[in-house]
């Protein structure tokens, strides 16, 4: 007799998911900044012992031009063995992929042939704004529930962006998550302490802020977002809202704890309006209320004007730029993309609250334009941006493109697309594999990398 068995990407603790098998191939999100071809799941073979490793082998296009894809995710994930809404015979198969500037999402099946995903289903933007009252779709994370996509805009991609909910099986939407907002306006990323009954939100803007570009004197005004909001996970109620000040821009990219005991989690601030640094926080619990600190500045790089694109002439220096983070599945190595400066670093943040830099590699650079060993033509532009991180941690997965609108303004010529991987020793320290670098078919530029059965940003956890 047949018996149910769960996916067996699936796993009770993060512990357990950091033995799960090495990845073989890799998802990733393509996109054509000049929106005249349609964009692209592309399939990368991660697998060091094939003949094709570091190769693009299966893309899937998508039906329509234009759509930015930006980060999607799974159907479902090891939150499906949590014991709130167990529902473990769900199968991580469809990748459920949102258009940032369509609002279209694209619902994609791997099974058949994970080298060749095909589309099963389009859910156009006229849908969700009737159904769920929201526009500019961005993260996608499956929950105990159901899959979770949240949006920058309203129906009329103005304020309030938020999140709502899709059915896991038929994808259907089923309407807005929020019951009570308070006061929060603008969206970015979301992610949850499960064990908490916590859901973190972060900022950007509204869509009209940022669809041409960034706008200078929005930045300037400390317009953008720069604040976290915490919720109720179960009542879907806002409890508790952070301001990180008028200096600070644009608190992005939530990387929690994996570990579902511990009530903290880390976000990247890009810039602040004082000295154009950047800097990671640390939310956490004091007491009955959340409270942030931050553990990590990293400093703007002096530089001639010359060699700045117009925006930075007048700063004399290159931003870093944190535009995404990660963290290793045993919550001890913080990865942090700095797209302006072209430095990936890594810190041990076993304890998160003094972290120590273990390592550091440096790739493009609105300056340096750094190379890599894989790369045909010498210097290389746009810098350390999405990142994934493989479930043991020995592999660090990234590519160079942040924003179809934003990209030219710090990389005036525009972005020659690549993917690299780092090699990551087991007590810290990161090197590049010299074995693969992606050179991007021309025509699309690279953005969210997900690494099949699951990666270190794609699931959450119910048992330590």
């Amino acid at each position: 007799m047949a018996t149910w068995q769960p996916d067996p990407s699936f796993y009770p603790s993060p512990r357990m998911a950091a033995k799960a098998p090495q990845e073989k191939l890799a998802y990733v999100a393509a996109f054509d900044p000049d929106r005249i071809k349609p964009d692209a799941i592309a399939v990368v073979d991660v697998d060091p012992n094939s003949p094709s490793y570091s190769r693009i082998v299966g893309q899937v296009d998508m039906p329509n031009a234009g759509d930015e894809l930006h980060h999607f995710g799974w159907n479902a994930c090891s939150s499906c063995l949590c014991p709130n809404a167990p529902h473990p015979h769900m199968e991580r198969r469809y990748l459920v992929v949102p258009g940032l500037r369509s609002s279209r999402l694209h619902i994609i099946d791997t099974k058949p042939d994970p080298r060749n995903p095909r589309i099963v289903k389009v859910i156009e933007p006229a849908e969700i704004a009737e159904k769920a009252g929201y526009s500019r779709l961005h993260t996608i994370h499956c929950g105990p529930e159901g899959i979770y996509v949240n949006a920058l805009g309203n129906a009329e991609g103005k304020a309030p962006g938020g999140v709502f909910l899709l059915d896991s099986e038929s994808f259907n939407v089923l309407g807005q998550w929020e019951m009570d907002r308070g006061p929060q306006k603008l969206a970015y990323d979301f992610w949850w302490h499960l064990g908490h009954d916590t859901m973190v939100t972060s900022e950007w803007g509204t869509p009209d802020t940022f669809e041409d570009g960034l706008v200078p004197e929005i930045l300037l005004g400390s317009k953008y977002g720069r604040r976290l909001h915490f919720w109720d996970l179960h009542k879907r109620k806002h409890l508790q809202e952070i301001d990180f000040g008028e200096e600070h821009q644009l608190v992005f990219e939530l990387r929690p704890a994996h570990n579902p005991t511990m009530a903290y989690g880390f976000v990247g601030c890009v810039i602040s309006l004082k000295d154009l640094s950047a800097s990671i926080w640390t939310w956490y619990r004091d007491g009955d209320k959340w409270a942030v600190k931050k553990i990590i500045e990293i400093p703007a790089e002096p530089a001639e004007p010359d060699l700045l694109p117009p925006l930075l002439k007048g700063f004399k220096a290159v931003p870093p730029l944190v535009t995404d983070i990660d963290l290793s599945m045993d919550d001890r190595f913080l990865y942090v993309s700095c797209w302006g400066t072209g430095d990936m670093i890594q810190y041990d943040v076993s304890d998160p609250f003094t972290p120590k830099e273990t390592g550091r590699v440096r790739i493009g650079g609105i300056v340096s334009r750094a190379t890599h060993a894989g790369a045909k033509n010498g210097a290389l532009n746009g810098g350390p941006q999405m990142v994934e991180i493989s479930r043991d941690g020995k592999r660090v997965y990234f590519t160079n493109s942040l924003y179809g609108a934003i990209d030219p303004q710090f990389y005036p010529e525009g972005i020659d697309g690549w993917m690299v991987k780092l090699d990551a020793a087991a007590d810290g320290g990161i090197e590049f594999d010299e074995k693969f670098f992606v050179d991007w078919p021309k025509g699309h530029r690279p953005h969210q990398v997900r690494l099949e059965g699951g990666d270190c940003s794609s699931d959450s956890y119910c048992y330590p």
